[in-house]
């Protein structure tokens, strides 16, 4: 019991650089823990639904962006078939000048 027991002062560096690698640690438990899952996708059909499912067709994401690029497209085709008509007609209205 002769020993003396040396309480060593902790500078501020060293106190944060602890203080961050806690951090760090923390968080690489965290995502670790919240990535880690039993549970499946969900493909938004259940047993009571099949049903339901078979009178009403479901559309999937995939069919909406498709539709939406088709109506994108339409109205971009007449945008350009206006525009084209509009120089047409800008360009004959000078040749008769």
């Amino acid at each position: 019991m002769s020993e003396t027991i040396k309480s060593e002062v902790i500078s501020r560096r060293k106190a944060l650089s602890l203080m961050g690698l806690a951090a760090v640690l923390g968080l690489a438990a965290a995502t670790t823990v919240l990535t880690v899952s039993d549970a499946d996708a969900q493909t938004g059909t259940k047993a009571g639904e099949k049903a339901v499912e078979k009178t009403v067709e479901r559309v999937t994401g995939t069919e909406r962006r498709h539709e939406r690029r088709e109506g994108r497209h339409e109205r971009r085709e007449g945008r350009h078939e206006r525009r084209h008509e509009r120089r047409e007609g800008r360009h004959e209205r000078r040749e008769e000048r």
